[in-house]
């Protein structure tokens, strides 16, 4: 393989052509994901072209041709894009943002993996988001159906990918053998601002009042919920002074159960369920701590803990399954050992009373994200030459 200015085309750009389930303003990671790394790749110089499910329409955004195509993972739909993708001149890369559940049919869309295998012409890259269903002996038949088959579809796309990108190491062992050992880890970065102006900061604090400040950023799924009300309902019992925010979709909803739950501590929980992006950055900035349970630990896929690594918070999270050696070595974040709430409780509690360790987990946040995880070293990557 070749560099991306003469792939398969001799001395003729290779045009960018990225296929995603969905593109803003449909919300969603992978979304916001997709539009930041279409448009530094524009800003790099390259021709970047978006393809996205939707209302049809084509426009140019940012340097950037949003091509929105209905039922786009659909036989019907797939049509239309085998037609609209000829009129592009050749040399052609197509790369999948990969998530299983955004291609429709239940997350079973094994007739998409087949045509985007089939598509030969092209240079073929995929970056895994996620990549399978957890297989369980114990799970109902449907769930073991849906395990087995998103393998198939794994193993359809990873055989003729001619290079591969991974949101966490440990998808990759799903891929097949000969793309296992050379996928690349291509960390998820914030898709929030990075920078907070100081007027902005000052204004948000002016505007939330004294502390200390707790917060967490997520979307309040079921994995979450119980967790987060078993660190948090004892954490603002210890100190009457403490107050929690909660940030992201959802948050208003589990504000208002807590409060229900315990009415004594209603007062002082906040929500902002939808806020700008400049606003949500200046709300995280202002937190003394985050709070970031994750049952399966945390990971580099998690764009709610990038956000606040992003921004030199100090970070309070939970080892697992799925967490990657470089958050220990690192110490970028503060890690409890396993999944309990009493050990994070233990470590936030350490935590809020040596302000001078809070500051230094935040300054290795920062450092951290500037040299692994930033928008730029996930755009050197893609431009850089294949080995």
């Amino acid at each position: 393989m070749t560099s991306s200015g003469d792939a398969r085309g001799g001395d003729r750009p290779v045009s960018w052509h990225l296929l995603t389930g969905e593109y803003p303003p449909q919300p969603g990671g992978v979304s916001d994901y997709t539009r930041l790394v279409a448009q530094s790749l524009a800003r790099a110089g390259q021709g970047v072209h978006v393809w996205a499910p939707g209302d049809p329409e084509v426009r140019e955004e940012h340097g950037v041709t949003l091509h929105r195509i209905p039922g786009l993972f659909t036989p019907p739909g797939l049509v239309r894009l085998t037609r609209a993708l000829s009129h592009h001149r050749a040399p052609r890369r197509l790369l999948l943002q990969y998530v299983p559940h955004a291609f429709g049919l239940k997350a079973m869309n094994v007739p998409f993996c087949a045509w985007f295998a089939a598509r030969r012409q092209d240079e073929r890259w995929v970056f895994f988001h996620e990549i399978v269903y957890p297989w369980s002996l114990s799970a109902a038949p449907r769930h073991q159906l849906l395990a087995g088959v998103t393998r198939v579809m794994a193993r359809l796309v990873g055989e003729v990918a001619d290079r591969a990108f991974v949101s966490i190491p440990s998808w990759a062992e799903h891929l097949p053998p000969r793309l296992r050992h050379r996928a690349e880890w291509c960390p998820v970065p914030s898709n929030i601002p990075t920078e907070v102006p100081v007027a902005s900061l000052v204004a948000t604090q002016a505007t939330l009042g004294a502390g200390p400040w707790l917060g967490h950023f997520g979307t309040y799924g079921s994995h979450v919920r119980g967790p987060l009300f078993a660190v948090l309902v004892p954490l603002l019992r210890a100190d009457g002074q403490r107050k929690a925010l909660l940030l992201g979709r959802g948050s208003q909803g589990f504000a208002q159960e807590l409060g229900a739950r315990h009415p004594e501590l209603a007062s002082r929980v906040q929500s902002r369920d939808t806020l700008a992006p400049e606003d949500l950055a200046a709300h995280l900035a202002a937190m003394d701590l985050l709070v970031q349970p994750y049952l399966d630990g945390v990971s580099s896929r998690r764009s709610t803990t990038m956000a606040g690594v992003a921004l030199g918070r100090p970070l309070v999270t939970q080892t697992g399954h799925l967490t990657e050696p470089i958050w220990r070595e690192s110490g970028a974040v503060a890690l409890a050992e396993g999944t309990t709430p009493e050990a994070l409780v233990a470590l936030v509690e350490r935590l809020m009373s040596q302000p001078e360790e809070r500051a230094a987990l935040g300054v290795r946040a920062a450092r951290l994200y500037r040299e692994r995880f930033a928008l730029e070293r996930t755009v050197e990557s893609l431009l850089r030459a294949s080995l």
